[in-house]
């Protein structure tokens, strides 16, 4: 098609003759995206050919001058004419680079410009340090009101010698001359504005000239460290805590890492876990089985009255609310499940009195189960 034929702006960024300027930016962003030639692999050509199209009637549409040329004449007149060729696609996205990278101009280079973002300011780069994983092991007593305890950990630290700048004290770090401390080289090709990271200062916009010798210009060094950390109640096995920037350093100001603590939870004599309720197996006699008591209970926190019923059995579970561990929905419950002990060792009399007892009830607990069998093989 030649550069004197007509060419349908407004139909090529799909909008009508009447769209506002922000229309159009929105208009023209979408198509730039959706016809770059890294998001259409399978057909580069055809994208590259269409991306071409979207830019060039950017270029007129989006500029208000050009606009009311083109709207009145049907072409853009000024300036050489039509703005034919568009872009070099490999110097504005780095040879194909679409991910942003440093070494190339990623997709948010080419949107700075509609978003607001200078490339030509200075581009400081924001270092974050790295996360630091520890397994802690509590007892089962801390669980039930939380803890605070000190854990021991290697790190990088901030080097207390350069305060973390990597330079040798008394000296600064000087300005890069290559991007002349913004931490980017920019260049414009047509209507865009691009940059890059500065492959010399690496984005920092400074260059240490006289390295730290305590830290060899790191601004951080390994270093023994106490923390306190705080065991929330009721925290269950196999947890993850995140302390958020008690992890390792960052050099020259920047953000230190995380802190994430498993936690291991040591198993406790007496009391088995379910959640927030805690359980126990509970002993009781045949007198206290029969006739009814009321025994005491241990629990996390002291000992709680428990009432037997007359005739209770193996097996039964008591509920004791308020006596187990505390989460989000309030605290838990003790379950007590009561199991019978027979005497070890009975005198005379005891044997006496239990043969008496025997001959008054004369019991057969067996009895329904010879019943059920029987009729089981009728």
């Amino acid at each position: 098609m030649s550069s004197r034929e007509f060419k349908d702006y407004y139909k090529i960024l799909g909008v009508d003759k009447s769209a506002s300027a922000e229309e159009i930016k929105k208009a023209f962003r979408k198509l730039a995206k959706q016809y770059h030639p890294d998001a259409n692999k399978d057909n580069k050509d055809h994208a590259r050919t269409k991306f071409k199209e979207v830019n060039e009637a950017y270029q007129i549409l989006g500029d208000a001058e050009k606009r009311k040329q083109y709207d009145t004449f049907g072409q853009y007149v000024g300036g050489g004419g039509m703005p034919g060729g568009g872009i070099n696609f490999e110097d504005l996205f780095g040879g194909g680079n679409f991910s942003g990278q440093s070494q190339g101009f990623g997709f948010e280079d080419l949107f700075d410009m509609f978003t607001g973002g200078s490339r030509s300011g200075r581009r400081q780069t924001i270092h974050k340090g790295d996360d630091l994983h520890y397994r802690l092991r509590v007892k089962f007593k801390d669980v039930y009101k939380g803890v605070a305890t000190k854990i021991n950990v290697t790190v990088n630290d901030i080097c207390t010698t350069c305060q973390g700048s990597g330079a040798t004290p008394g000296s600064k770090p000087i300005t890069c001359t290559t991007c002349g401390g913004s931490g980017a080289i920019s260049h414009s090709q047509g209507f865009f504005s691009l940059s890059r990271t500065c492959p010399k200062c690496m984005g920092e916009g400074q260059i240490v000239s006289s390295p730290c010798s305590a830290c060899s210009g790191q601004g951080i060094k390994k270093a023994n460290k106490q923390i306190t950390i705080r065991i929330p109640a009721g925290v269950e096995d196999g947890t993850t805590l995140r302390f958020a920037g008690k992890g390792q350093a960052a050099p020259k100001g920047g953000i230190p890492g995380d802190l994430y603590i498993t936690v291991e939870v040591e198993n406790h004599p007496v009391f088995l876990r379910d959640g927030a309720n805690l359980r126990i197996n509970l002993p009781i006699t045949i007198t206290e089985a029969a006739l009814g008591a009321k025994i005491d209970v241990p629990t996390m926190d002291g000992s709680v009255i428990l009432k037997i019923p007359s005739g209770t059995v193996s097996g039964k579970v008591f509920r004791i609310k308020g006596r187990g561990l505390p989460s989000r929905r309030g605290i838990g419950s003790l379950l007590a499940k009561v199991f019978i002990i027979p005497p070890a060792r009975l005198s005379r009399e005891e044997k006496n009195l239990l043969k008496r007892l025997e001959e008054i009830k004369g019991e057969n607990p067996r009895v329904d189960l010879f019943k059920i069998v029987e009729k089981e093989a009728k």
